[in-house]
């Protein structure tokens, strides 16, 4: 697995396609980061899984 990761998702908001970069050398993480076609802010959770090579990322809206 790299350090970064770009992902392909969809906005919570819009539900427009968006790119995100995934930093999955610094573990499982939360934070907050603004899409880029409507800029309404995005809970992002990343979870990371050692064992099996893999990560799983959630995208939410901040009110949910």
């Amino acid at each position: 697995m790299q350090a970064i990761e770009e992902a392909q998702l969809h906005c919570p908001h819009c539900d427009e396609p968006i790119s995100l970069l995934l930093d999955l050398s610094g573990g499982t993480q939360a934070y907050v980061e603004d899409c880029q076609v409507c800029c309404q802010p995005i809970l992002v959770n990343l979870w990371i899984d050692h064992a099996n090579d893999d990560y799983h990322v959630d995208l939410r809206r901040e009110q949910d």
